[in-house]
């Protein structure tokens, strides 16, 4: 099964690719999605950037399944407003290629990554790195992109394990 993560952002949005086979990850792809040449007032704009460059790495790559990031509230409600469109725009770009879609937290990932839920991003590329056997650490947005379809894939072989378990106990 092939994973696309998608880390979404107004100005760079990361992805990264993986392989998943049982519990064996293969590195495929990553990088990110920048909309920094734009004007920063032309929102519409740096949408249209964002839906294309996931519709430009779904076509390329492939993927069977993919996940994103969800947004949290921060300290500033505009900038939340503003990734929230970024988070929609790529979404939406991902059904669109009738994709489905996981959605986690960046707690979620830093746990099914790193093993604590308050990593810090360095401790996210360096796992990252060692899971899919990286020759150098990947840039911090795809770094996120790639854990975030780790994370899928961890809990596919999850929930694979749990639909096996409650067939051998179904009644027949």
């Amino acid at each position: 099964m092939r994973i696309l993560g998608i880390d979404p952002g107004l100005q760079v949005a990361g992805f990264g690719v993986i392989d998943v086979d049982g519990q064996h990850l293969r590195y495929v792809a990553s990088g990110t999605i920048k909309t920094t040449h734009l004007d920063t007032k032309n929102l519409p704009a740096r949408l249209k950037v964002l839906f294309d460059g996931v519709r430009e790495v779904v076509e390329r790559y492939k993927p069977d399944d993919s996940s994103v990031e969800i947004v949290f509230v921060n300290v500033n409600p505009q900038a939340t407003l503003l990734l929230g469109q970024a988070r929609g725009a790529c979404v939406t770009a991902l059904v669109s290629c009738d994709l489905p879609v996981a959605e986690y937290t960046a707690l979620q990932l830093k746990k099914a990554v790193a093993g604590y839920g308050k990593a810090g991003k360095a401790e996210v590329q360096q796992m990252v790195m060692r899971l899919l056997k990286l020759p150098a650490l990947p840039g911090k947005d795809a770094a996120d992109a790639l854990g975030l379809a780790i994370t899928h894939a961890h809990a596919g072989h999850s929930r694979a394990l749990l639909a096996a378990a409650l067939r051998q106990y179904a009644p027949k």
